[in-house]
């Protein structure tokens, strides 16, 4: 049973998914992914977020719901994603080399972080719908 949850944001406006591109670790780094990251002991997955979404992008936002199946990343991690809404704030890659907003029809140009390919077909569907 994985001990370790990592949280990502799934944050869809005007029909487009922002994506972040990765600077580190060098293996990821130049992939995109969604953003968000580890959850601390004593938080709750919305909690933490929410407050990498702040570190992260400079946003706050309100999480929904739960987006596809968890991800074993390791034997003990399992990354998870929630689709989240903008509160408030200005877009800004404080912890990624890029942002960009990306739609249906670009998801499979994309060079996604290995893990984050698994909610592909469920976000297909949400920025067509």
């Amino acid at each position: 049973m994985p001990t370790l949850v990592v949280v990502a944001g799934a944050l869809i406006e005007q029909g487009r998914l922002l994506v972040a591109q990765r600077d580190r670790p060098p293996e990821l780094a130049g992939c995109w992914e969604l953003p968000g990251g580890k959850v601390n002991a004593g938080e709750t997955d919305a909690g933490a977020l929410r407050r990498e979404l702040v570190e992260e992008l400079g946003i706050e936002v309100s999480v929904g719901a739960r987006l596809g199946a968890d991800v074993a990343l390791s034997q003990t991690m399992s990354l998870r994603a929630y689709l989240v809404t903008r509160a408030g704030g200005t877009l800004h890659p404080h912890d990624h080399r890029a942002l960009r907003w990306v739609g249906a029809d670009d998801l499979d140009a994309v060079t996604w972080v290995p893990a984050d390919r698994a909610w592909l077909p469920e976000l297909m569907t949400l920025l067509r719908g």
